[in-house]
């Protein structure tokens, strides 16, 4: 999708981070904007700078582990634009911690958001946007995955497990779009270590997916391994953003934002083929282990 100027894009997970700077850039290239975030400031401090700057937009908070909004979104966005070209299902929390230690509540919070709210946006736009592309309009889909979903760090069980599957069902997308006989095409973003507010996601847990107990020894751990780790990021949000809109204007799949990383999935899947145990995941950083 290369002319991106009068299409319109979707974002989940605009308040902050990614969200906020694929809102930039795609008002930068003259897109309509709908944004949604569960953070009702934070979203609104996107919109008003986007309006601001001219930019022909709507926002609604959404809880992306909701199904009911998420198609409410895309019942939106469709009455206002009456049409929906790139979809960024970006929003995401964190996790971590010995796996054994991860409640039932953290599993439900972190899979409801970064793995069900991906399938949710997938629910609500793709088949619209299948209509629409039989008759020419074209369209594209970006997935915000994680290099935790290529290998799997210690101390973040849960977090890996939902990006793992944002991997596997990304690609499944792709390839149920060449079966459809579709051009919507989809890319894989797949970032490292970035200084966006995704250690800070707890601010928006909801009360009945909340611990009645405190964080766990390995939790704080986790928690401080990832504050060092996201803050010391040298890539930014907006060289990410950049990036991931470079590659739906070239129809690329995988976005890698770290490739220093890559021999370390390389090491995973070698490991696999020999039978070996799994290849150290910290490997191209020994300085993540805390």
């Amino acid at each position: 999708m290369e002319q991106l100027q009068g299409k319109v894009v979707v974002i989940t997970g605009a308040g902050s981070g990614f969200g906020r700077e694929f809102a930039r850039l795609g008002h930068e290239y003259g897109m309509h904007l709908v944004l949604a975030d569960v953070q009702p400031d934070a979203l609104g401090e996107t919109a008003d700078e986007m309006r601001g700057k001219g930019a022909r937009l709507i926002s609604a908070v959404v809880d992306v582990a909701n199904r009911a909004q998420v198609m409410h979104l895309a019942d939106s966005a469709y009455a206002e634009f009456g049409k929906v070209n790139l979809v960024f299902n970006n929003a995401g929390v964190g996790g971590g911690g010995f796996v054994w230690e991860s409640s039932e509540l953290d599993w439900q919070w972190v899979m409801g958001v970064n793995l069900m709210g991906v399938v949710h946006g997938i629910q609500a736009f793709v088949p619209r946007m299948l209509a629409a592309n039989r008759g020419g309009e074209p369209g594209h889909v970006v997935n915000t995955a994680s290099m935790a979903g290529w290998v799997n760090p210690p101390l973040m069980g849960v977090y890996n497990v939902s990006k793992h599957a944002v991997v596997s069902l990304t690609e499944s997308l792709h390839h149920d779009l060449r079966q459809a006989n579709s051009t919507i095409g989809v890319s894989l973003l797949s970032p490292a270590f970035v200084p966006t507010g995704i250690t800070n996601s707890e601010r928006n847990r909801p009360v009945d997916l909340s611990n009645a107990e405190g964080p766990t020894e390995s939790q704080k751990i986790a928690r401080a391994n990832s504050d060092k780790a996201v803050s010391s990021g040298r890539i930014t949000a907006a060289q990410v953003a950049k990036m991931t809109f470079d590659a739906v204007r070239a129809n690329r799949f995988y976005v890698f934002t770290h490739p220093k990383i890559l021999p370390s999935v390389r090491d995973r899947f070698e490991a696999a083929l020999g039978g070996d145990a799994p290849a150290d995941p910290l490997a191209a950083r020994p300085g993540a282990r805390g």
